[in-house]
């Protein structure tokens, strides 16, 4: 050819087409054209070139390039839903493409292989000279795969389809898809093996399999990401099915998580949302297969996730199936370990049962564990149902949860006697759902039963799930062997309520504790439980939602003077304390002399935890006296005296969590910041964890503002607030006692907008004096002193003045109010400051806060450079680095303008 032969724009894509070796009716349907007039093209491209047959004509279209317009690709399904997601997966897929000649997408029924596979194809097909051709096989049975290619490709077929689709493939590159592979593993990796040898082919295979095969590239199909693509797709599909939304974003998110991102169950839920919308869809997942079922696709096993998920479950060995449906009673992740455990076989077989599990995308894999999709999960247990074996299934499962949660209790002891960490909470939160599920439908005595729940009762306390670990206790007592132990149960579960500050079960827990404790006739142990329940009344009046009458408690007090043994020392220890709290009718008032008594009593056992119980009144009676720094002291006494004991043991915990959090309130108090700051560290360190995390933030908070640290308050003041939130707004005094402290660091730092706010919060929550917090009083007059003073508004000066003058001599925080009231008196010039402030220095020695305060006072009243300097050291000392950095640039002088 000597050059460019005229030839139309529909001649030279029918030439390209010859090219690529279609056929006259793959023309026309292509072009959509008649077959009549694709012949009168050839025949004509015949003349035009001169040449005698159409294998000479696609010889000359070489230079062309072969044509791929949309619906070119024989057997790709023409889409009728948008595509969602999955963007980076399209890219990743189209390089192992250029890397490899074999690559699987593989993972679970209804994940979206498929529709990756068709967008890749539609992507990829131009770079292909030879086209593109899908082949779907679902329909195919064994013996016919190159039948079915065959009839795609729209070749000749003969005895063997396989020589009639390598005499096309051969013709030059192309891209096969082979889409569903997973019921012909062996068929198809012998036919995938065959071409590729024979062909410049290349294959993209979908399956819930590898096909296995030298140089194949496996690609892992995922679940849609939650919080993105997910939810985007559950609201596309809502809107086909003409239920646009707005539908509320966490309903949703919860909705996609329930069905772990899996793109079929999102669609088959879309579907039902015309007619039980988001929220109710959401309320009917606790039957997932029954409710994602009555699609209409023309796939028939795709109509619902049930069917999808039998489609692999009918491909499974006996073998694998019978595996397969125990791993069902597993609710997180699981080990290999476990699998044997539970599935009843030995190690090596649960090895290679699941590995072909993995394989065949119905378990997945990752970080070295395993674990169920819930959709497949929601199958299998159906499954396990069915077989007689059900019950057997589940006993293994709580025997193995029993001896697992022995092992986190072993490696719990070990790291509190120092050797070991903390690596067993990232185990226990990985399996706590099963260990709980483990107990389900065990509530009469079991030994097995009683075993797992007891030391769950333990693990969950340990790991800071304050509201949880009673109610592990409880469900110990129900399953424990005799009613000695259920009374033993019981009382651990009055203690983590205790710790929890839910005053009121508690209270019921000692008294079920003693009821139980009598049933077995051990009479000491019945005493102690009384007794425990008068103290908690005397000391902890204020966490009662309503106060317990003081008759009911003295008559207590009588039931277990009766009950116990009054020489046996820790009853007698335990009356003793309950006593001291039960001598006046008002609250948290205990006698001084039965107070002493408690503790010499408490002496005579030698246990750390009745010594504190009894300084505790001691610590009380002082307080009502005045005697800020007497309470001071015995709280340091009683940290000392409990630093060997376990913060993990209820039993312990109930009096170590009580005597940090007073300490670190009574060191605030004294404004001693060294000894509040170390307090803070050990609360910080045992309690900021689980559900707990507002109580320890709330004895923490106040340290840090006092000391400067007022970034890292309102932080953790807004982690409190949350926390209290969740966990149902309980009554908490260490929350009352932060809102102050939360106010004074945001307006320390300017912030008048976020006063306001948490000055909303504090004001929503209730009048702390309807609930006998007086403590509160002086806290805040000192909190509005210090904030008029730091922005500004002086008018309030004479009034808080006239406040601080009337708070009571005993009253906690009134050295320090008083302190505060007198500066913003001196700046306001109130008449009456330089009176004020000559009576309140009488009453602040001993206390640091106050006196560098005042010593300011004193240098603005009377321009005393010196006063100031010895502030500025006062605070230095303290490490209360905000009000340090106030006091120098006061002594520097105003700046020159």
């Amino acid at each position: 050819m000597k050059g460019a032969v005229p030839v139309s724009a529909r001649e030279t894509e029918v030439l390209a087409a010859l090219g690529a070796g279609l056929s006259n009716a793959q023309i026309a349907r292509r072009m959509q054209i008649s077959v009549r007039t694709v012949e009168g093209h050839v025949s004509s491209l015949l003349r035009t070139y001169g040449v005698a047959d159409r294998q000479a004509l696609a010889a000359r279209a070489g230079g062309i390039g072969a044509v791929t317009l949309p619906g070119d690709i024989p057997g790709l399904p023409r889409p009728r839903t948008s595509f969602v997601g999955r963007r980076a997966e399209v890219e990743a897929v189209r390089a192992a493409l250029a890397r490899g000649r074999l690559v699987t997408l593989a993972g679970p029924g209804g994940v979206g292989k498929t529709r990756l596979a068709e967008v890749v194809t539609t992507a990829v097909a131009a770079e292909y000279r030879y086209g593109a051709a899908f082949v779907d096989l679902v329909p195919v049975r064994d013996g016919r795969l190159g039948h079915a290619v065959a009839a795609v490709l729209e070749v000749a077929e003969h005895a063997d389809g396989q020589e009639a689709v390598l005499a096309r493939l051969r013709r030059g590159p192309s891209l096969l898809v082979l889409d569903n592979c997973e019921h012909l593993p062996d068929a198809v990796a012998e036919f995938a093996e065959r071409i590729l040898a024979a062909s410049p082919v290349t294959i993209l295979a979908t399956s819930r399999e590898r096909l296995g095969l030298s140089g194949e590239v496996v690609h892992p199909v995922a679940p849609l990401p939650l919080g993105s693509d997910a939810e985007e797709l559950f609201r596309d599909r809502a809107e086909l099915a003409h239920q646009a939304g707005p539908y509320d974003a966490a309903t949703v998110a919860d909705l996609c998580a329930r069905l772990d991102g899996l793109p079929l169950a999102i669609e088959l839920a879309a579907a039902r949302s015309a007619s039980l919308g988001a929220a109710g869809l959401l309320t009917g997942l606790g039957d997932q297969l029954r409710l994602l079922a009555g699609g209409r696709g023309s796939v028939v096993r795709h109509r619902s996730l049930r069917a999808v998920i039998g489609w692999s479950h009918d491909l499974l060995t006996e073998d694998e199936r019978a595996v397969f449906r125990r791993l069902s009673v597993f609710l997180g992740d699981f080990d290999l370990p476990a699998v044997a455990a539970v599935a009843g076989v030995e190690a090596a077989e649960a090895a290679d049962v699941l590995g072909r599990l993995v394989d065949k995308s119905l378990v997945q894999r990752r970080d070295g564990r395993w674990r169920l999709l819930d959709t497949i999960r929601a199958f299998a247990a159906e499954r396990l149902a069915d077989e007689p074996e059900h019950t057997e299934v589940r006993r293994r499962y709580l025997r193995w949860a029993a001896d697992l949660a022995a092992d986190l209790a072993t490696d719990l002891a070990a790291g509190l006697a120092g050797r070991a960490g903390t690596a067993w909470q990232g185990e226990f939160d990985a399996v706590a759902g099963d260990l709980r599920a483990a107990l389900t439908g065990h509530e009469q005595p079991d030994a097995e039963a009683h075993r797992l729940a007891r030391t769950l009762g333990r693990l969950t306390f340990a790991r800071g799930y304050l509201w949880q670990a009673p109610d592990r206790y409880a469900h110990a007592a129900r399953c424990a062997p005799d009613a000695s132990e259920a009374a033993r149960d019981l009382a651990r579960a009055a203690d983590c309520a205790q710790v929890g500050n839910d005053a009121d079960r508690a209270f019921e827990l000692r008294l079920a504790a003693a009821d139980r404790a009598g049933e077995a006739g051990a009479g000491n142990a019945r005493a102690i439980a009384l007794a425990q329940a008068v103290e908690l009344t005397g000391r902890f009046p204020r966490a009662f939602r309503r106060e317990i009458p003081f008759e009911r408690r003295r008559a207590l007090l009588a039931e277990a003077r009766e009950a116990g043994d009054p020489d046996d020392p820790v009853v007698a220890a335990r009356l003793a304390c309950a006593a001291a709290w039960t001598a006046h009718p008002d609250a948290l008032r205990p006698e001084a002399g039965l107070s002493a008594a408690a503790v010499a009593a408490a002496h005579a056992t030698g246990d750390p935890v009745l010594i504190s119980a009894g300084l505790d009144a001691v610590r009380a009676v002082a307080i009502n006296d005045g005697r800020v720094e007497e309470w001071h002291r015995i709280a340091a006494e009683r940290i000392e005296l409990l630093a060997p004991l376990d913060p993990h043991d209820p039993e312990h915990a109930v009096e170590i969590s009580d005597a940090r959090g007073l300490s670190s309130l009574t060191a605030v108090a004294a404004a001693d910041l060294p000894a509040a700051r170390a307090s803070a560290r050990l609360i910080s360190d045992a309690e900021l964890s689980g559900d707990s995390v507002y109580l320890a933030a709330g004895k923490t908070v106040p340290v840090l503002v006092l000391s400067g640290d007022l970034d890292d308050a309102v932080q953790l003041a807004e982690d409190m607030w949350a926390g209290w939130q969740r966990a149902g707004r309980p009554r908490a005094f260490y929350v009352w006692l932060t809102m102050p402290f939360a106010v004074l660091a945001h307006g320390l730092r300017g912030d008048r907008e976020r006063v306001a706010q948490w000055r909303a919060r504090a004001a929503a929550m209730g009048d702390p004096a309807s609930m006998g917090w007086p403590v509160l009083d002086p806290l805040i007059t000192l909190v509005d002193a210090r904030l008029a003073l730091r922005l500004g508004d002086l008018d309030q000066a004479a009034e808080l003045a006239e406040r601080a003058r009337r708070l009571p001599a005993s009253s906690l925080y009134r050295v320090l109010a008083r302190a505060a009231t007198v500066e913003l008196a001196v700046v306001a010039g109130v008449p009456s400051a330089e009176t004020d402030l000559a009576a309140a220095q009488a009453d602040s020695a001993g206390n640091d806060w106050a006196t560098a305060t005042l010593l300011r006072a004193a240098g603005r009243l009377r321009g005393d450079a010196d006063a100031l300097a010895r502030s500025a050291e006062v605070w230095q000392r303290m490490g209360a680095r905000y009000e340090h950095e106030v006091t120098v640039e006061l002594l520097a002088g105003p700046k020159p303008s």
